[in-house]
């Protein structure tokens, strides 16, 4: 009898230890480090594209070119303290700006490197109907570049964690700063002083 009872005891505690996952909704806020997060770059990217769309720059280059302005998105720096995906917060800058439907896009470095190594390959492989010339490249009149920063002030396992993002457009032809925005989350987490 005792026998039986010790495994059923260990195997209770051994399954106590084990990982336990939790499928969760992708659009559900659930901050757990304090550091910056998936929520924190989809919601910084959709405030500060939507702030800059709303400035005087946008109606002028409207009325300027006669139609929608073509954007692209340059670098954009991880100046903080810790590691962040700078991908996914462009990517979330990208389909802001997108969606938005007030700009046109063009594809980044990268995209179009590979894009002209495929017509590179049409010239040899793909029959003359359907082949894409070169040249036809629609080229961009503002570029959106920028940076996130980091301010830590922590002590007995509590801290205050400061994010400052910076954003700048800048007219390609001139290099005029057309619009500067700035965006600022700061979180307050407590942890057990063996976590920091």
């Amino acid at each position: 009898m005792r026998r039986p009872l010790a495994l059923a005891v260990l195997a209770l505690a051994l399954s106590a230890c084990g990982t336990s996952v939790q499928r969760m909704d992708a659009g559900e806020v659930k901050d757990v480090s304090g550091r910056w997060n998936d929520t924190d770059s989809r919601l910084v990217a959709e405030e500060m594209i939507q702030d800059c769309l709303s400035r005087p720059w946008y109606a002028n280059a409207n009325k300027a070119l006669g139609k929608n302005p073509t954007v692209i998105v340059g670098t954009v720096k991880n100046a903080s303290l810790e590691h962040i995906n700078v991908d996914t917060f462009v990517e979330d800058l990208q389909r802001s700006l997108i969606n938005s439907g007030k700009v046109e896009f063009v594809a980044s470095k990268g995209e179009r490197g590979e894009v002209r190594d495929e017509r590179l390959d049409q010239d040899t492989n793909a029959s003359e109907d359907t082949r894409k010339a070169h040249g036809q490249e629609v080229g961009a009149d503002y570029m959106l570049s920028g940076a996130l920063n980091q301010i830590v002030d922590q002590e007995a396992g509590k801290a205050v964690v400061f994010y400052q993002t910076n954003l700048k457009l800048l007219d390609m032809k001139s290099h005029k700063i057309v619009w500067n925005g700035q965006k600022k989350l700061k979180k307050f987490v407590k942890r057990s002083k063996a976590g920091w």
